[in-house]
């Protein structure tokens, strides 16, 4: 059946595109305003598909000013030219403000440029700013070729062959800050820059219990404070769309000082560089300070982290996100016709979708609007659902109201690790404890999986049980494989002595079947009729139902990583192949994605069937590659692509039929992928769909007290596909395996445990 799927996909995207075609189309790409990761990214993504559909694709050199300047700032790219790009960060083709374009007279001196070199497609990556000008830039574009032909610089037949200009944007900005986009290229590795430099200023912190004031970038919008907040748990987080409510001060200080009675030894706070109160009045870092210090007499220090949060190698998140952003802008320029309107490309998401480019602009400027008016709740809102939700967990985990303030429900809510460690599995289980004591549940932990779910290994775990955990990797309360089926009855004895009313199981493919086990065993053991739910946690990414797990990001990141040095050691001995192998089981997500952003040549997964001549043509292609300046290969397997196409086979293989021109080496990178601390992603996910989890079990505790009716659910997140309103001007309807959409690949259970599903 995998393999039907796959070969249709394959016929499908062949069929879309035949029926695309660039030729005779030129396409100028170039960067502008501020640089952010995963910018070389789009611009790889752009030249190569633009080449590959038979157009001609040139390099704008210098932003807007390039296109003004003319000359040796327009140069044709090949496919060449994008090579060994991905792992770079800032932008090869450089960024610059320009005042000339600007004006008319700049705008002319562009549009002569482009029309000499009969560019009439271009593809603008920057943001709000830069996208704006380049829409009045093709509003103008008939009168400003008239005008040149007016003065004889272009001919007529020039101004009716390039008569109208295509535009679509992709948002470069490490600020999150345009609306219309789930998330912009450079925010994911702005988050790794910042998280980075916070897990090494707790380890000082706590040995000198100290107060730290970190600074972060976010002039106008407070994304990266709030997410970094939410993903290192900060004791306060100062933000320009949420200002902290008048009296602020006295609050800030008794939240510091009763963490500090939980013996906790440090205190963060995280403080956006456009942070002000409820009057618009700036919050900067060193009034935060000197009132912790005068108020509280802790010894407090100031980081801001400036432009170490635009540099950098960008995350594994960014480059797939630019790379797909980049295929679908050259698929909108060659779908647009005349009465196009200019477009933005946005991630919905887990799809890569277009939308009006004017709309999104004038939703960014409604925002600052809102704040320079003090509606702050409108500005949170015009942020988007995303935003609210990050700042409503936000809240909800970070103040722990008085006992006396909570409603107790009387339940006891138990929480469980189940199937391999992956990285967030902490994050999520902080997440379901304070959710459910804020709730007024007793929370439960259970050691080491179901195995010690029988033996009796449960206990109550408090807030500030769980503090400090978002960061730690693996599985602090254990996690094993081993299924529920054979000691239900214990399970069953242990929850009637525990009294617990509800589950809920963090886990990967093992935690899937072991609460079908439970579920199924309900008609046996009323114990089991009560809300259990499910949160996928795997590196391998594997649960059916689910578009993503906790831990698969980090995961992805090691793999990534790891590709870039080998690759670095690849160009520095030259003509060498590398075969590396990765982790899913029969899913080929990791080494899918891995390859995505890594730029290998070749992957091997189980939900694509591949053959000996498939190797042979993969072999031929490096071949012909070592020919070039680009004199190195990168191989990814999935490590259950096939019983019989092993690593060492294909190791072997390539090192036979390569002999003499590239020489093989074999890597398998093993349980290095389960471990390290957790990727911004992974902490903030796993925080958000463990919240959502326990507010299930809560609605459904308080829908039927005392013993419940038999329900169970897994929380999963599963993206329709979006947007809201159709794109008037037509957005492409893709193929689920088309470079264009890049979606996860559809998950397959393995053959031995197809008959539990």
């Amino acid at each position: 059946m995998a393999g039907e799927e796959a070969s249709d996909s394959k016929v499908s995207l062949r069929t879309f595109l035949e029926h695309l075609s660039g030729a005779g189309k030129a396409i100028g790409v170039l960067t502008s305003g501020g640089d952010a990761q995963g910018m070389n990214a789009a611009v790889r993504a752009v030249v190569r598909m633009g080449i590959y559909v038979g157009a001609k694709v040139y390099f704008i050199y210098e932003g807007y000013q390039g296109m003004v300047d003319g000359g040796s700032n327009i140069v044709e790219a090949d496919w060449e030219s994008v090579s060994s790009i991905l792992q770079v960060g800032g932008t090869i083709i450089g960024s610059a403000r320009c005042k000339a374009f600007r004006t008319r007279e700049g705008r002319l001196k562009a549009a002569c440029n482009l029309v000499q070199r009969g560019i009439t497609n271009l593809c603008v990556i920057g943001g709000d700013g830069s996208l704006t000008g380049a829409n009045i830039f093709r509003k103008e574009w008939s009168g400003l070729l008239e005008e040149l032909a007016q003065h004889g610089e272009i001919d007529k037949e020039q101004v009716q062959k390039h008569a109208y200009l295509n535009v679509v944007g992709m948002v470069g900005s490490i600020d999150n800050d345009f609306c219309g986009t789930d998330m912009t290229i450079g925010t994911d590795s702005a988050l790794h820059r910042i998280i980075e430099v916070v897990d090494a200023i707790m380890t000082t912190a706590q040995s000198h219990q100290r107060t730290f004031v970190l600074e972060v970038m976010g002039r106008h919008c407070g994304y990266l404070a709030l997410v970094s907040a939410l993903a290192c748990g900060a004791d306060w987080v100062f933000l320009p769309e949420s200002p902290p409510e008048e009296g602020w001060q006295e609050n800030m200080c008794i939240k510091l000082s009763e963490n500090r009675a939980r013996k906790k030894r440090l205190n963060i706070i995280i403080v956006a560089e456009g942070a002000i109160d409820t009057q618009n009045k700036p919050i900067t870092s060193e009034q935060i300070k000197e009132l912790v210090v005068t108020q509280l007499g802790y010894d407090t220090r100031v980081t801001i982290l400036g432009h170490v949060q635009r540099g950098g190698t960008p995350s594994a998140f960014d480059r797939i996100l630019a790379s797909r952003m980049g295929v679908e802008a050259v698929v909108a320029l060659l779908q647009a016709t005349p009465e196009t309107p200019a477009c933005v490309v946005s991630l919905s998401g887990n799809q890569a979708v277009r939308l009006p480019l004017v709309e999104c602009v004038q939703m960014t400027q409604d925002v600052q609007k809102a704040m320079d008016e003090r509606r702050f709740k409108d500005a949170v809102r015009l942020r988007g659902r995303s935003f609210e939700t990050n700042l409503n967990t936000y809240k909800r985990l970070a103040i722990k109201f008085p006992d006396d303030q909570i409603v107790k429900s009387n339940c006891n809510v138990a929480v469980i690790n189940v199937g391999a460690p992956a990285a967030g599995m902490n994050a999520a289980v902080r997440s379901a404890v304070r959710v459910g004591i804020a709730d007024g549940h007793k929370m439960l932990a259970i050691y080491d999986g179901f195995e010690g779910f029988a033996k009796g290994q449960v206990k109550e775990i408090g807030w500030g049980d769980v503090g400090g955990w978002t960061g730690q990797g693996g599985s602090i309360l254990g996690t094993k494989r081993t299924l529920p089926g054979k000691f239900l009855e214990d399970i069953a004895q242990q929850m009637r002595t525990h009294s617990i009313n509800a589950l809920l199981i963090i886990g990967g493919f093992e935690a899937y079947l072991g609460l079908l086990e439970l579920s199924a065993a309900r008609d046996k053991y009323e114990e089991f009729c009560v809300p259990m739910v499910m949160v996928p946690a795997t590196v391998s990414n594997n649960v059916p139902g689910s578009d993503f797990s906790i831990g698969a990001d980090t995961a992805l990141n090691t793999i990534t990583d790891t590709c870039d040095r080998i690759k670095q050691s690849a160009s520095g001995t030259k003509r060498r192949v590398f075969i590396i192998e990765t982790m899913g089981g029969y899913c080929g997500y990791l080494a899918n994605m891995g390859a995505l952003a890594a730029g290998a040549d070749a992957a091997y997964i189980f939900e694509e069937p591949f053959d000996i001549r498939d190797l042979q043509s993969n072999v031929e292609h490096l071949t012909e590659k070592m020919k070039t300046t680009i004199q190195r290969g990168l191989v990814l397997r999935n490590e259950s692509c096939s019983e019989n196409y092993t690593t060492d086979f294909i190791y072997q293989l390539y090192s036979e039929e390569g002999k003499g021109v590239f020489d093989c080496r074999k890597n398998v990178l093993g349980h290095m992928q389960q471990g390290g601390a957790p990727s911004p992603f992974d902490r903030n996910f796993g925080t958000k769909i463990s919240a959502r989890a326990m507010q299930w079990i809560s609605m459904k505790l308080k829908e039927s007290p005392g013993k419940e009716t038999p329900r169970n659910w897994q929380m999963s997140v599963r993206y329709p596909p979006p947007p809201r309103r159709p794109p008037p001007h037509g957005a492409s309807k893709l193929p689920p395996c088309s470079p264009a959409a890049w979606a996860m690949p559809r998950q397959a259970p393995t053959p031995e445990r197809e008959k539990d599903l």
